[in-house]
């Protein structure tokens, strides 16, 4: 289904296409994200996701390339995570060579206006206001910080208000031109494009790039974030910090997260946001594992028994019978080294004790009992059907193999992954289970109008 090739330049080519579509997604995927940046840059990535969107040489402004789009009916953005930062224009596949020659233009001559940079900290500073007055998408940020405390991982991806009122052009600069480098990046294509027209594409666009910088940039931002992705040091672009020491970013490098060994007190493994709001916004959560874990396939069928779907167990017990939820899933996600599982709430403050017990009460269940062969049964077919309607977007394909390409240990097919999952026992699950729900090493955040001291009592 994919192939997996290099250009000479080093950039990663990852061709997969598909049948049954007129579209071709064309993909960038980096390993870059807020987890590797310092304190005082915190949110460079997200802005430099921004900045790409905003001008390049040949196309002066952000309007010549949201209209070039436009005017063919394509869809386009990015997103930038912990780990990782993506771009991509879905198009109609007659199309295909316009997605690469912007994508290439975007990623490898931006200008960073200083002018847009400006009006682009307003845009920045409202969408941090935006996710910090909605509850539901605050308690995360609540609860990343609990978990992490002061480890990268428990900034918010788009930094503070005060990181992107002060960061300067120059640091952002320094920052793209040493991340963005083709041995850095990974173009995924999947859709209605022959593997041949894709990889003379992708040549043309992609190839002429040097591997490193043509110029060294200083480093203005402290000590320089680390970088992960595949290959050695040498992979990445050489860096010059302010002493001129030559240096490299390195997977290596990167500071690691560790759950206490101990017990921790429950009033710090509990955060409270108290606001005059009439819900309680939850989020649960339980150390989990890292992202090549084999415990990864009996997760799926516990999480998808536990929290997904209206017959899941969670939403069965906690929102159907007792009417004490309108929304309640189980997830999580997985870094190189750590992870989390998370339980997600909007809860009836009036009887959030209530609903803690019953969760809590679900947990220790499935962990003392496991699930049953019909339990078992239907999260596998669950897990197949969404992932068979998941793989008809191209863009989904171009993720899928894109993601794996930096963090697997090796890359797997769907099919090969639901093979896997199909082998769960019940067994295994039930010992996912035993090893997740572990109610001493449980972490909670919580946005509502209960103050911590009330939210302290209900967990005793």
């Amino acid at each position: 289904m994919h192939r997996l090739s290099k250009l000479k330049n080093g950039l990663s080519l990852i061709t997969a296409p598909t049948g049954g579509t007129k579209a071709v997604t064309v993909m960038v995927l980096l390993p870059v994200g807020s987890r590797y940046e310092t304190a005082k840059i915190s949110g460079a990535s997200h802005f430099v996701e921004h900045l790409m969107f905003k001008g390049t040489k040949k196309r002066p402004t952000a309007q010549h390339i949201s209209r070039e789009l436009d005017a063919v009916g394509a869809d386009y953005n990015a997103f930038t995570y912990k780990d990782y930062t993506g771009y991509y224009i879905k198009i109609d596949g007659r199309r295909v060579e316009l997605a690469f020659d912007i994508l290439a233009d975007m990623l490898f001559d931006s200008t960073f206006d200083e002018k847009e940079i400006t009006k682009e900290r307003g845009v920045i500073a409202e969408e941090i206001k935006m996710y910090e007055d909605n509850p539901s998408m605050a308690v995360e940020l609540v609860f990343d910080r609990t978990v992490f405390g002061g480890n990268p991982l428990g900034r918010d991806v788009a930094g503070t208000a005060e990181t992107v009122k002060n960061i300067t052009r120059d640091e952002l600069f320094a920052y793209y031109k040493n991340a963005y480098t083709p041995a850095n990046m990974a173009l995924a294509v999947s859709g209605n494009a022959p593997r041949e027209k894709i990889k003379k594409l992708a040549a043309k666009y992609f190839a002429n790039t040097p591997s490193s910088p043509p110029h060294q940039s200083i480093w203005c931002g402290g000590e320089p974030p680390p970088y992960q992705g595949g290959g050695t040091a040498d992979s990445f672009p050489p860096l010059i910090k302010g002493s001129g020491k030559e240096g490299y970013f390195n997977k290596e490098n990167f500071i690691k997260f560790s759950w206490p060994a101990g017990e921790l007190p429950l009033e710090k493994r509990v955060s409270v946001e108290q606001r005059k709001i009439d819900q309680s916004h939850v989020v649960m959560g339980f150390a989990g594992f890292a992202y090549n874990d084999p415990i990864r396939y009996a997760n799926a069928v516990l999480l998808t028994v536990l929290g997904s779907g209206m017959s899941s167990r969670l939403f069965v017990e906690v929102r159907e019978k007792r009417g004490l939820a309108y929304m309640i899933h189980a997830g999580g996600v997985s870094h190189n080294e750590t992870g989390v599982i998370t339980i997600n709430a909007g809860l009836d403050s009036n009887r959030l004790g209530e609903a803690l017990s019953v969760i809590k009460s679900e947990l220790k269940k499935i962990a003392d009992k496991g699930i049953s062969k019909k339990e078992l049964d239907d999260a596998k077919t669950n897990i197949s059907g969404r992932m068979a309607l998941s793989m008809e977007n191209s863009s989904a394909v171009a993720e899928w193999f894109a993601r794996q390409h930096w963090f697997a240990d090796k890359i797997e097919t769907p099919e090969q992954q639901l093979e896997k999952i199909e082998r769960v026992t019940a067994g295994q699950v039930r010992g996912a289970a035993r090893r997740f729900f572990d109610w001493k090493r449980m972490r909670l955040a919580v946005i509502g109008p209960k103050s911590k001291e009330e939210i302290l009592k209900l967990l005793v």
